[in-house]
């Protein structure tokens, strides 16, 4: 048979029959003997005192086991903990000064949807029934809603010890900025908003939690991106050890980062199991979803840029404020955002000021980019206003500021160091797959062709929407910060008749992990792909790991298990060596055997050694068994990628339509490139959506408006085309497969190349910026402003 390297390879993924087939194992799908349900009672209000509850004609339905107050926690557990997502570490609670609740407030309730009571009943209808019985006595508050108006003097305070509602302000200030500016040809300045976003996963968050006689603990089913990340946050909040709990994430319907963090649910179920000794289960409604699921984005930013005549910018100035709704879930997201602030291009001084604020809304954390999707739409928008300004190709001013690839490891004046880049390679083969040429010389002759219309009444007909649509061309390149640690931890175990186990901290929730897990094990220990299992979202049985966000799972993941397969390959070459009676340095891994350097009759099949290892065979000096273990330190890596997107526009509607799309992503070396192209993919619906569709919406008291999937308006199949996508390759030296990131990339480039494309189409009009997302009325407003 002929041996082929698997990494690299386009393979099938491994887990899409047993979940197309409806096999898989959710959250939901769990039952357990005596196991009862939860449901809560939520704040009506943005803003409100809670002066009473009354629970008595709730306990006195039939079914119904006890209902429970936030005064019934103290006892029970701690307030809710803070961050430990992709902003960082989670702070210790006892040394942060941050403000926080209980999983059910106690005195104030701070955004519509926030629980302040549950029900354990025997059923999830008469949970649901009794929650809606229970009576509380609200005070309404003053609620602020606008991040813009929430430091104004006057402002209703969420929190006594945040003045002004600010939980802290991130600035950064390198070079010399005054000095760019004052001797600037131009200066530049747009203010531009990234609206507030949900992430609307296919399965919302489930948690079942059951006592564990075993160990007088835990164990807590969860839908969730990272099971020893929750765990740990149960222990610290519940007061108990880590061996205590067991965390379990089976079959995660996605995540797109909103499934990160710890939620009050969990929190709450884990407390209530434990107090009550009985199997209790919480299943999200959309409503819940939209209403108390983190959201993404929700900044506002005013950016200036100092750019001389030739179109070298020469300073950035960032002026923003990013809206952490209620509470400090992971509050330094929008720092990510400043971090990223100059994109791929190297402008020597910025200055950077952006303040971290407290609404009364749903609290706003990770969405897939955290951060870097925003600093990307304003750094791109902001090029393509220069070149209009400056009356270049917007082309041109982003080849005149790249940084050039000599110039890797490049440390820019926001505070990272990029690892590797080559920028406008990326960009080149963008515009050749994309035929940009020919795509502005179409665009120039239908504005020609457009005019003479006006003038003689004619009806030109090269456009798909009619005669008075208009073609709009965008670029958007981009910078990726990824790979997050502070470790990811492998094991590999190879079983005594040559079959291969992988225990990974690396959670799944959609991305085929165990698929590029496998491929990676194929290659490194010479198996059959087949006969690979991967393990993960279980902190009974996989190593202590941080779970899968922020486009870290081949990079950080991936790069342990390449590390802990080369410690059990040396073995193997050991045990070869003394059944071939050759020297280990003389073993070598040739098409799945192993081998006598250049004697390929003397080899040895994986099996083969691994019986040896598990037999008393072996010689004193080797210990029996086949397995190692490695946690790898990451540093960050920098994805990078061009995108161009081709719209046209609708005059009289301002309906616009997606012509073409091309995407050039450069994540390194492209272990698995068919699971590539669906991050891609999905990625760029994600993007797309928000430069066009979605936007949670709150009126001015702070009632969610966008509450259902019939208002919040996610992308359908027929909102896009086929996407044409390519690559360049550019290898990181910070891991050992030069691998870098993905799962975000997309996502980050399509927001700008979209918004880029629409408002080149109203260029002609003289429109110079509307912020996304640009649905058809915003747009004929635009049009007919």
């Amino acid at each position: 048979m002929a041996y082929s390297s698997l990494i690299g390879a386009r393979v099938k993924r491994k887990e899409d029959p047993r979940l197309i087939t409806g096999k898989g194992n959710y959250v939901g799908d769990l039952k357990l003997p005596g196991m009862h349900h939860v449901a809560f009672v939520r704040s009506p209000y943005a803003h409100a005192r809670i002066r009473g509850i009354d629970a008595k004609t709730a306990l006195n339905r039939p079914g119904v086991v006890a209902v429970i107050t936030g005064r019934d926690l103290p006892p029970l557990c701690g307030p809710m903990p803070i961050g430990g997502g992709e902003g960082g570490a989670a702070p210790d609670p006892a040394n942060d000064t941050r403000p926080t609740h209980y999983a059910l407030s106690i005195e104030r309730a701070r955004h519509v949807g926030e629980a302040v009571a549950a029900v354990i009943a025997v059923t999830p209808e008469i949970a649901a029934d009794a929650a809606a019985e229970v009576v509380v006595d609200w005070e309404p508050l003053p609620a602020v809603v606008d991040m813009l108006k929430t430091r104004e003097d006057g402002a209703p305070r969420l929190f006594e010890d945040a003045p002004n509602n600010i939980d802290h302000v991130w600035t950064r200030k390198r070079g010399d900025p005054d000095a760019a500016f004052a001797s600037a040809h131009r200066v530049v300045s747009q203010r531009i908003s990234s609206q507030r976003l949900s992430g609307v996963p296919m399965e919302g968050r489930a948690v079942v939690a059951a006592p564990d006689p075993t160990t007088d603990g835990l164990t807590v089913w969860t839908s969730c991106q990272g099971p020893h990340l929750n765990r740990g946050n149960l222990a610290k909040v519940l007061r108990m050890e880590e061996n205590q709990i067991r965390v379990i994430a089976p079959d995660v319907g996605g995540g797109f980062g909103v499934k990160i963090y710890s939620y009050p649910e969990e929190i709450l179920l884990a407390a209530l199991a434990r107090e009550y000794r009985m199997p209790l289960r919480w299943l999200e409604t959309r409503l819940e979803h939209m209403a108390t699921t983190t959201h993404g984005r929700a900044q506002v930013f005013d950016l200036e840029v100092a750019v001389q005549e030739d179109g070298t910018i020469t300073g950035l100035r960032m002026r923003g404020v990013g809206d952490l709704g209620a509470y400090p879930v992971d509050p330094v997201i929008p720092d990510l955002t400043g971090m990223m602030g100059v994109g791929a291009y190297g402008i020597p001084s910025v200055d950077i000021e952006i303040a971290c604020v407290y609404t009364n809304t749903t609290p706003v954390a990770a969405y897939r980019g955290a951060g870097r999707p925003e600093a990307a739409y304003y750094i791109e928008r902001m090029i393509d206003i220069v070149a209009d300004e400056l009356g270049m190709d917007p082309i041109e001013v982003r080849r005149k500021n790249f940084i050039p690839p000599d110039k890797f490891p490049y440390k820019t004046p926001c505070g990272p160091t990029y690892d590797s880049g080559e920028y406008d390679k990326a960009l080149t083969r963008a515009l050749e797959i994309s035929n940009y040429a020919a795509l502005r010389e179409e665009q120039k002759r239908r504005l020609t062709e457009d005019e003479g219309r006006k003038t003689n009444g004619g009806e030109p007909s090269s456009s798909v929407l009619g005669p008075s649509s208009l073609l709009g061309i965008g670029v958007a390149c981009y910078v990726e910060m990824c790979g997050f640690g502070p470790y990811e931890s492998a094991v590999v175990r190879v079983d005594p008749t040559g079959t291969v186990t992988v225990f990974t901290g690396i959670s799944p929730h959609g991305q085929g992990g165990g698929t590029t897990f496998a491929q990676i094990i194929a290659d490194e220990l010479g198996v059959d792909f087949d006969k690979i299992v991967t393990k993960y979202g279980d902190t009974g049985n996989t190593p202590m790991g941080q779970g899968t966000m922020g486009s870290r799972s081949i990079a950080v993941g991936g790069s342990a298990l390449v590390r802990a397969a080369g410690k059990v390959r040396d073995k193997v070459r050991q045990i070869a060596a003394h059944i071939l009676e050759a020297a280990p340095e003389d073993i070598v891994l040739e098409a799945g055997h192993y081998q006598v350097k250049g004697v390929p009759a003397r080899s040895l099949t994986l099996a083969e050694v691994a019986a040896q290892a598990y037999s008393d065979g072996l010689p004193s000096e080797i210990e029996a068994g086949l397995e190692a273990t490695d946690f790898f330190v990451p540093k960050l890596i920098y994805p990078f990628g061009a995108h161009v997107a081709v719209v046209e526009v609708e005059r009289e509607t301002g309906i616009v339509r997606i012509r073409e799309y091309y995407t050039v992503d450069d994540c390194g070396p492209r272990v698995s490139p068919m699971l590539v192209e669906g991050q891609v993919h999905g990625g760029l619906a994600q993007g797309i959506a928000q430069a066009l569709l979605e936007e949670v919406v709150y009126d001015a008291g702070g009632q969610l408006l966008s509450g259902t999937l019939m208002d919040y308006a996610v992308p359908r199949a027929d909102d896009f085309v086929t996407f044409h996508t390519d690559q360049t390759v550019t290898p990181t030296p910070h891991n050992p497969l030069g691998v870098k990131g993905i799962g975000e990339a997309a996502t980050i480039g399509s927001t700008p190349a979209i918004a880029n494309a629409v408002l080149d189409a109203l260029s002609s009009l003289g429109v110079r910026h509307v912020d996304v997302p640009l649905r058809s009325e915003k747009v004929w407003r635009a049009i007919e402003g």
